[in-house]
């Protein structure tokens, strides 16, 4: 099915403005905390920020304006702030380091930063000489945050966000765009080298909106959404921003960290209907208890998970826990938002589930070729959500999108009901004694062993320079780890998986490494093992 939107499109007039004319001003658009924002105030507050980019900043359509914000109503009015008048939002993660801000601030030129006040550290001694286009910093929180800026240079001004809003109007008519004009940009994690710049249009929000949130999600105004994927990931900005707002629903904001406390307890407060999260996090809900009760989800309709594949043995404990059935699925940076999924009453545990109306897919082998169903290709996408380029990276671009396609960098198999199954990135996969080995089917193997929080398998060579599986665990709190784990867990694997796959060598951690997404840094196991390469068979405890 195809989205349809006017040449002449605004995206702030559909995720924004229309619920005025379509009375649902006086409903509750955001809560965060005890912060209540309806949708006219939600309309008041983006215009307002709308002005004050315009005329206090002299921000011009096209320019880049960078969001270093957490989760709150203040991320919601700068967004489409910029975008009402032609400017591009470019939010970015809080998690960063220095050098990735320096790279971004550059990278993407934007003239003007707005910064959440417990942030505003992470660019404090950049902020001059090193980023020459920054113009303006803008503060969200106290006032006197603002004066906090002391290296920023005499190119720089600085600003309280609360007192631009102060001097700007309520009213501000959209900017005439294109539904094809950029929109705003996303960076990606950078887990191939430096992030990129993935340029989306003014239409993507919506086709994302209408084929997932609306037609396979079921989402309805009366939903009340909760995301643990932060807002500047590209899953958290459609789970808690854009798709409520697309549906009339209600977001619930939560700018803190995402601990299994903290997330248990906005869930109880706040009651959503609709959860998501990821893998990770949604093992870090399993291993948490609380003496003496259980948490209450009865509110959850439908969990949602993606980032990366959920394990089916996490699935299983969560439905038995909760009554609560997971709807995993696939989804990126670049094609904004998830394009194959599970569907709420057809859960096929351990599978991505299907492909998403609207969207086509293609597998193919190294040669193009298309693979026979059941057997693992390359995933390729199709879908009008695509971003249109990588920022200032010309052979990136064509390396990755081939026309209407995009390469996902995944390998799947397609069974005979349509569904798809994950067998790891491109770069993951192992060739053991000539075969192809899913590091993802053996870690759902040992996450099914009850002692086992979290694994990653990457591979390692022996003393004959063979390749075999190298399996880096985690145990649950309370179980101390030695050689009987270690050869109960090589045998747990035995009995499920052909000999081939069994892990060779076991490295218990404190951690997996991940990215600020909370995904596995493979890339980091694969070092981990190749320090080991060459040594005789045998187990390993790591720190």
């Amino acid at each position: 099915m195809a989205v349809s939107v006017p040449d002449r499109f605004n995206a702030t007039s559909y995720f924004v403005d229309r619920h005025l004319s379509e009375g649902r001003g006086d409903k509750v658009a955001i809560e965060c905390g005890d912060v209540c924002v309806t949708y006219r105030q939600l309309h008041h507050s983006v215009n307002q920020v709308g002005h004050a980019f315009r005329e206090g900043l002299g921000v011009r359509p096209e320019e880049r304006i960078l969001l270093l914000l957490l989760d709150t109503p203040e991320f919601f009015y700068s967004f489409f702030g910029a975008i009402k008048i032609g400017a591009v939002p470019v939010p970015i993660s809080t998690l960063w380091k220095a050098a990735d801000y320096e790279y971004v601030l550059n990278d993407s030129r934007a003239r003007v930063v707005i910064v959440s006040g417990p942030l505003l550290h992470n660019i404090q001694g950049i902020l001059g000489d090193r980023a020459p286009y920054v113009r303006h910093v803008v503060v969200v929180g106290e006032p006197a945050a603002a004066d906090a800026i002391t290296s920023a240079g005499p190119r720089t001004r600085q600003h309280s966000f609360d007192s631009l809003l102060k001097i700007a109007a309520p009213v501000f008519e959209a900017q005439q765009t294109s539904c094809d004009d950029t929109a705003f940009w996303l960076y990606s994690s950078g887990s191939t080298g430096p992030p990129k710049g993935c340029v989306h249009l003014q239409h993507d929000m919506v086709v994302c909106t209408e084929l997932y949130a609306r037609q396979t999600l079921r989402m309805v105004q009366e939903d009340r959404c909760f995301s643990v994927a932060k807002l500047f990931f590209a899953y958290g900005l459609g789970n808690g921003m854009y798709f409520p707002l697309g549906l009339g629903a209600t977001t619930i904001l939560w700018p803190g960290p995402p601990t299994a406390a903290n997330v248990y307890r906005v869930i109880e407060r706040h009651r959503p209907t609709l959860f998501f999260s990821v893998p990770t996090n949604y093992g870090m809900l399993l291993a948490h208890r609380d003496e003496g009760r259980e948490f209450d989800l009865s509110s959850v309709r439908h969990a949602v998970s993606a980032g990366e594949a959920l394990p089916p043995a996490l699935f299983e404990r969560f439905k038995q826990r909760f009554d609560v059935e997971i709807l995993d699925g696939i989804g990126s940076t670049e094609v904004l938002h998830i394009f194959i999924s599970n569907r709420p009453g057809a859960t096929r545990p351990g599978s991505s589930g299907e492909l998403v109306d609207g969207y086509e897919a293609r597998l193919v082998d190294e040669d193009q070729r298309p693979v026979a169903r059941g057997e693992i290709g390359n995933l390729l996408i199709k879908g009008d959500s695509t971003c249109a380029y990588y920022w200032n990276k010309h052979q990136k671009t064509k390396d990755t999108i081939e026309g209407a396609w995009i390469r996902t960098g995944d390998k799947y198999h397609q069974d005979a009901d349509g569904y798809f199954w994950f067998a790891g990135r491109a770069d993951d996969m192992l060739k053991v004694g000539g075969i192809w080995v899913s590091p993802f089917e053996v870690e759902n193997v040992l996450l099914e062993y009850p002692d086992v929080l979290e694994c990653g398998v990457a591979s390692r060579t022996d003393h004959d320079g063979l390749v075999k599986p190298f399996a880096f665990v985690v145990v649950r709190d309370g179980i101390v780890p030695g050689p009987n784990l270690e050869r109960d867990l090589q045998q747990f694997v035995r009995t499920k998986l052909a000999e081939y796959k069994r892990p060779r060598w076991i490295a218990f951690l404190g951690e997996l490494p991940k990215t600020a997404t909370g995904k596995i840094q493979r890339y980091k196991l694969r070092e981990t093992a190749a320090a080991y390469a060459g040594q005789p068979d045998g187990t390993i405890r790591g720190n």
